[in-house]
C-alpha cells in the first residue's frame, strides 16, 4: 500500500508541473508574457467542466481528446457532432463556445433568428465529468460483478484478491454505519449505503489521479452532490413511518404554546427536513472542491510572485511545492472521510424516518 501512495504523489506532483507549464509557459529572458498570468481563471479552468478533455500542450499545440456535442434547437432539431468542431471560438451549424466576456461563459451557445446567442433548448453533451462519472461506473461494474462471481463460485472460501480488499470495507458499512444509525431495518438500505460510498470513494481517489481518463473533478461538481442528496431525500421520506411525521408536526414533550397558534416548532422541524438534502449536497461538494482549488492555489504562488521576480518565483517554488504534496496527501484523506460522512449522514436520515415509537 506504502508504494502505490508514493506512485500517486509522484503522479500528482508530475501532472501539476506538467499543466501548469502547459497552459502558462514561463516566457524567455528578456521576453514579455503576451498574457499576464490569471490564478482565478487558471484554478476555475481546472475545476471546471468542459466539451473537451485536455491533456497537456505541446510547443504550443493543445493535445486534448474531443468528446460527443448532443444539443437539441427548436429552430433546426437534433445535432450530433465532436467538440473539435468548435475549437478557437468557431462556429458549426450556427452554434459556438460562449467567450469569456459573454453570457454563458464556456457554454455552447445558438444564433437565434434576431442574431443573438442563446443556449440550446437540450444540451447533453458528453463532457468531461459525464466521461468520468461513465469510467467511474465500469469500474464499480467491474469490482463488484468480479467480487459477486467469487461470492457465487465459493461462498465459503477465504476471500483473495479483489474479495478481499472490499470486504472489509463492506462489513465497516453494514456494522459501524447502518446497523448503529437504522438499526434492524437497516437491510433494506444496505444496497443503497453501499452503492453511495464506493461511488463517493472511487471518484475522490480518481479525481486524484492526473492521468486520462482520471482527475475530473466529479464530485467536486454540484449537479453529481445534488443527485446523490435527491436520493437519499427521497428514500427517506419513502421509507418513513407514522412517528416520523408525528415528530415533524407534533413532537412529543415540547410545550403546546410551541404549537398552536403559531406553529413555530412544526415549521422548524419541516425546515430542517428540507435543510437536511441541502447539507449533504453542499458538504461533499464544498470540501472536495476547497481542496482542488488549494492545491492549485499553492502552485499557482510560484508563477504570481515570478511575475514579479524570476528569484523569487524561484525561492517559493520549494515552499509552494512542498505545501502542494501535503495538500494531495490531505486530499487522499478527504477522499476517504467525505465518502464515510455522506453515508453516515443518509444512514441516520434514515434511522430516523423508520425509528419505531418508544413508550415511557
Amino acid at each position: 500500500m506504502a508504494h502505490w501512495i508514493k506512485y500517486l504523489l509522484a503522479f500528482m506532483f508530475l501532472w501539476n508541473g506538467v499543466v501548469v507549464n502547459a497552459r502558462h509557459e514561463t516566457p524567455v529572458h528578456g521576453e514579455e508574457s503576451d498574457e499576464a498570468f490569471q490564478p482565478g481563471e487558471f484554478i476555475l479552468d481546472h475545476i471546471g467542466d468542459a466539451y473537451e478533455w485536455h491533456i497537456l500542450t505541446v510547443n504550443g499545440r493543445h493535445v486534448s481528446v474531443p468528446l460527443p456535442v448532443i444539443l437539441y434547437s427548436k429552430q433546426s432539431g437534433f445535432h450530433v457532432f465532436m467538440s473539435n468542431r468548435l475549437h478557437h471560438g468557431e462556429t458549426y451549424r450556427g452554434f459556438r463556445i460562449a467567450a469569456e466576456n459573454e453570457p454563458y461563459k464556456s457554454k455552447i451557445v445558438e444564433q437565434a433568428t434576431d442574431g443573438s446567442f442563446v443556449r440550446p433548448f437540450l444540451d447533453i453533451s458528453i463532457t468531461k465529468n459525464v466521461l468520468a462519472l461513465f469510467v467511474s461506473i465500469a469500474f464499480l461494474l467491474c469490482i463488484f460483478l468480479s467480487v459477486a462471481k467469487r461470492y457465487t463460485a465459493g461462498p465459503d472460501r477465504a476471500p483473495r484478491g479483489l474479495q478481499g480488499l472490499v470486504e472489509p470495507v463492506i462489513l465497516f458499512v453494514r456494522d459501524d454505519i447502518a446497523r448503529p444509525a437504522i438499526g434492524r431495518k437497516y437491510g433494506r438500505f444496505m444496497p443503497f449505503l453501499l452503492t453511495v460510498f464506493f461511488f463517493i470513494l472511487i471518484n475522490n481517489l480518481m479525481g486524484l489521479i492526473p492521468v486520462f481518463p482520471f482527475g475530473a473533478n466529479v464530485t467536486g461538481n454540484i449537479a453529481v452532490t445534488l443527485v446523490l442528496a435527491l436520493l437519499t431525500f427521497i428514500l427517506t421520506l419513502g421509507n418513513s413511518n407514522r412517528n416520523y411525521w408525528i415528530h415533524i408536526f407534533n413532537a412529543p414533550g415540547v410545550p403546546w404554546w410551541l404549537k398552536i397558534p403559531l406553529p413555530l416548532m412544526p415549521f422548524i422541524e419541516f425546515v430542517g427536513m428540507l435543510i437536511k438534502p441541502f447539507v449533504l449536497m453542499v458538504r461533499l461538494f464544498a470540501n472536495i472542491t476547497a481542496g482542488h482549488i488549494i492545491a492549485i492555489g499553492f502552485f499557482s504562488l510560484i508563477f504570481i510572485f515570478g511575475a514579479k521576480s524570476a528569484a523569487m518565483g524561484y525561492a517559493v517554488s520549494a515552499v509552494s511545492v512542498a505545501f502542494t504534496v501535503f495538500m494531495s496527501v490531505l486530499e487522499l484523506l478527504v477522499a476517504f472521510i467525505q465518502a464515510y460522512v455522506f453515508t453516515l449522514l443518509s444512514a441516520l436520515y434514515f434511522g430516523a424516518a423508520v425509528e419505531e415509537h418508544h413508550k415511557e
